[in-house]
C-alpha cells in the first residue's frame, strides 16, 4: 500500500502553514500547537526540510522557520522525497526507472501498475505548496462511505479502501 509517513504528512502541513503566514516565520511549537503534532517530531522534520533547502531557520526571540523560496516552486513530491526518500508504489519500481523484480518476465500487472505509479508521481509533482495553501479548508478530505466500498475523495485523486 502506498502511504505517506506521518513525517511526510507533518512536513506538508508545516509547509502549507508557512506558505500561509509568509513572509513571517513560525516556530515548531506554534505549528505543532495549531495542528496537534508532537513538537519533537515536527522539529526534526523542520530541520530536515531546512537542510534540504526549503526552509530558512531564524534564531532569536521571534525566530522560527520560514519558506526559503517561492511556494509555487515547491512540489508535494519534493517535500515527500526530502523527508521519506524515493516514492514507489511496489518493490518492482524505483524512481530511476530500473526494475528489480524476480517475477518481471511473467508479471501480468506490471504495466498497469507502472502507469498508476507514474500518475501518482505526476500528481504529487504537479501539486505546489502555493496550490495547497490556496485550497484552504476545502482541501480537507471528505470521507464518503458506501455499503460496498468506502472511498476517500481528495481533489484529483480517489483512493479505494478495501
Amino acid at each position: 500500500m502506498l502511504k505517506l509517513t506521518k513525517k511526510a504528512d507533518y512536513g506538508l502541513i508545516a509547509l502549507k502553514h508557512l506558505t500561509g503566514v509568509r513572509p513571517r516565520s513560525a516556530s515548531a511549537k506554534e505549528i505543532a500547537d495549531c495542528y496537534g503534532i508532537p513538537v519533537p517530531v515536527l522539529s526534526k522534520v523542520l530541520q530536515k526540510l531546512a537542510k534540504s533547502g526549503f526552509l530558512a531557520s531564524e534564531h532569536g526571540t521571534n525566530g522560527g522557520y520560514r519558506l526559503k523560496g517561492d511556494p509555487k516552486g515547491i512540489s508535494a513530491l519534493d517535500v515527500v522525497r526530502a523527508i521519506d526518500g524515493p516514492v514507489f508504489l511496489t518493490a518492482c519500481f524505483v524512481e530511476n526507472g530500473e526494475d528489480d523484480c524476480a517475477h518481471q518476465q511473467r508479471c501480468n500487472i506490471r504495466d498497469p501498475l507502472r502507469r498508476v505509479h507514474e500518475g501518482i508521481l505526476r500528481l504529487l509533482g504537479n501539486l505546489s505548496m502555493a496550490e495547497l495553501a490556496a485550497d484552504g479548508e476545502q482541501s480537507t478530505p471528505r470521507v464518503v462511505p458506501t455499503a460496498a466500498q468506502p472511498t476517500i475523495s481528495i481533489p484529483n485523486l480517489t483512493v479505494l479502501n478495501p
